[in-house]
């Protein structure tokens, strides 16, 4: 029985394996499957059919698996004993043979399904290669040209995978274009339909302000300056926490720059959102007061175990330190991580007195 040769093949498979760091042994195993496959699909075969390749030669043989019985009553399963000892004279009842075939016009259905298998996994193995270069990437600042926008999805070219910002991800008071070029950050790689990654991509993740910052504040980037946290309210307004060990760095300062020009390049970047930027101090007290700037604080009481805060500021400044819609409240909580109760010193008074009185009652 003839066998189908292919030795081009196995040198264009040792060529992947060097250029595409295919393995080889991969690939002729994948292609042996789909022989399989394919031969059962093109010949209609009810037979048990198991292919073998050659790894040096490419040279394919196609078996038909049969059972040994006395007599064979289905020729594609089974082989009388008489006919199965002419291949193999150890051979008894109940053994299985393999009986090489050599199938019309196999050999043009070979080099078809290995040139199949070859492009599919090329396309694999170039997806993995993209999927783990953008899995990289995760946490960083990528631009990309929208191709679609709508109010539920804005898809992005990214180059060599799309990024995918959803509703979620995208900041309300803007309007994205088709052809738009548009900065996001990672929040994660996927994969999508038929296994194409795409970069999950968001404007409205807090860190996207944190990794602008770093792009725009050398000191930030160089680690001389820390961003202990950041709240947003996303095309509105974000706080951000910053730090120094240096004692000679002015962290807030260093961060806005001289006529405000470093964060002003920050805010163009988010559309006019606008940064309060506050120097982080480990004492709660002290960094829950400049968390609520630009209100004046007059006291802070703190219930370390609860985490809580009570807020005390002058009659004038209790609707700035509450913030419209409660937004700068929220965003001083969110940045401290503390519960905060703002209340004016009137309000604090009428507590005072009320408390009083009822323990008078009590009396």
């Amino acid at each position: 029985m003839k066998a189908i040769d292919n030795k081009e093949l196995i040198m264009a498979l040792e060529e992947l394996e060097k250029e595409k760091g295919i393995k080889k042994e991969e690939l002729l195993e994948s292609i042996r499957t789909a022989l399989v496959t394919a031969y059962k699909r093109n010949f209609d075969s009810l037979e048990n059919v198991d292919v073998k390749m050659d790894e040096q030669t490419g040279a394919t043989h196609v078996y038909s698996i049969k059972e040994v019985m006395e007599k064979a009553n289905d020729d594609a399963l089974e082989i009388s004993l008489e006919e199965a000892r002419k291949i193999n004279k150890d051979l008894n009842i109940g053994d299985t043979v393999e009986v090489e075939i050599v199938p019309r016009d196999f050999g043009r259905i070979a080099a078809q399904t290995a040139k199949q298998v070859i492009i599919q996994k090329l396309r694999e193995t170039e997806r993995n290669m993209i999927f783990n270069e953008y899995n990289e990437r995760k946490g960083e600042i990528v631009t990309g040209l929208v191709q679609k926008a709508d109010k539920h999805i804005v898809v992005l070219d990214l180059g060599k995978l799309e990024g995918i910002m959803l509703a979620k991800d995208q900041i309300p008071t803007e309007t994205y274009r088709v052809n738009d070029k548009i900065k996001g950050y990672v929040v994660d790689v996927e994969r999508g339909e038929k296994g194409i990654p795409q970069a999950i991509v968001s404007r409205t993740n807090p860190d996207f302000v944190r990794k602008l910052l770093e792009f725009e504040i050398p000191e930030i980037y160089e680690g001389l300056i820390e961003i202990k946290s950041v709240s947003r309210d996303p095309g509105s307004r974000s706080k951000v926490a910053v730090y120094s060990q240096n004692e000679n760095i002015d962290p807030v300062g260093s961060c806005v720059g001289q006529k405000g020009i470093r964060i002003q390049n920050v805010i163009n970047e988010l559309h006019g959102e606008k940064i309060d930027v506050i120097e982080w101090n480990a004492d709660p007290s002290i960094f829950i007061a400049s968390a609520l700037l630009p209100a004046q604080i007059m006291a802070v009481d703190i219930k370390e175990n609860e985490k809580f805060a009570q807020v005390i500021v002058p009659d004038d400044q209790l609707s700035l330190a509450i913030g419209k819609a409660g937004q700068n409240a929220r965003l001083a909580a969110k940045l401290t991580n503390w519960k905060i109760d703002i209340k004016s010193e009137s309000q604090f008074r009428e507590m005072l007195a009320k408390k009083a009185e009822e323990e008078d009652k009590e009396e």
